[in-house]
């Protein structure tokens, strides 16, 4: 039974990695593989089928699709890795704090993220981005200011796990540290649930920055941005459905590629405990 359930695993890490190492590499590359400037505007050729010159055709500016959407790629995932950086900085610490110090410390801690817990995440995203006014680092803000919190929670119950074991009653006996416990022995073994969680973790992300730019509180036009090219396609819909096909497309891909990289990791570490 463990290697049936290894090898699906394998198999979804195996795809999801490749899917994630090629948006990868079209964000870093973009410059110099993409065929067209995406903020190049030509209203001769605005809203143009795919053809040899334009695979994807062109929106209602004359502007590349597949080019704007390699250019994309950087600001989708970049804005998108940032924000789950920023959610980590903070609730690792904290988790690690209230599990390992608990008593009051962890109390105060838990019944702070009690309090944000009971506004939906979502909506007290879009109010603090709504105050501090549109911009991709406006949303960075609001994203790690409020989607902390359940991480901080999970993170806090590996550690209360953690501290109990064998090997840390020995660093105690030895006369190690509180610091260094904590850095040789909790850190390290939360390390890879971190992982599997960040992994899944970042398609729904991707998700939210390219949803709030589709609201016009993320990216703004002209920027190549996914969210974007989705919002700028809706009057088009129905004339022009390749205008929201290939973005949509291009999210759902990623998305899927992250998330097939997380519940690969998610089984492998299952199946190795």
């Amino acid at each position: 039974m463990k290697r049936g359930r290894k090898i699906p695993g394998n198999a979804a890490i195996w795809i999801g990695g490749l899917i994630v190492i090629g948006f990868i590499a079209v964000g870093i590359f973009a410059p110099h593989i993409a065929p067209w400037d995406p903020l190049k505007v030509n209203l001769d050729m605005k809203l143009t089928g795919p053809s040899a010159n334009y695979l994807f055709g062109t929106d209602q500016m004359g502007r590349d699709i597949l080019s704007r959407l390699m250019y994309g790629t950087r600001t989708s995932l970049f804005y998108s890795v940032a924000v789950l950086g920023a959610m980590l900085a903070v609730s690792v610490p904290v988790g690690i704090v209230a599990g390992y110090v608990g008593g009051k410390v962890d109390q105060i801690i838990m019944r702070f993220i009690d309090i944000l817990l009971a506004f939906p995440s979502l909506i007290l995203s879009l109010a603090i981005t709504g105050m501090l006014g549109p911009g991709l680092f406006n949303l960075l803000l609001a994203f790690a200011s409020v989607w902390w919190t359940s991480y901080a929670r999970i993170i806090r119950g590996m550690v209360l796990q953690i501290k109990e074991k064998d090997y840390i009653t020995a660093a105690r006996a030895g006369g190690a540290t509180h610091l260094q416990i904590v850095l040789r022995h909790v850190l390290p073994h939360a390390v890879s649930p971190i992982i599997v969680l960040a992994s899944v973790e970042i398609g729904t992300i991707i998700l939210s920055v390219s949803g709030l730019s589709f609201l016009g509180l993320g990216a703004q036009p002209p920027t190549p941005e996914w969210g974007v090219m989705l919002s700028d396609s809706r009057p088009y819909m129905q004339t022009e459905p390749q205008l929201m096909l290939f973005p949509g497309l291009t999210v759902m891909i990623a998305v899927l590629g992250f998330n097939l990289v997380g519940e690969g990791l998610r089984r492998m570490l299952r199946g190795a405990g």
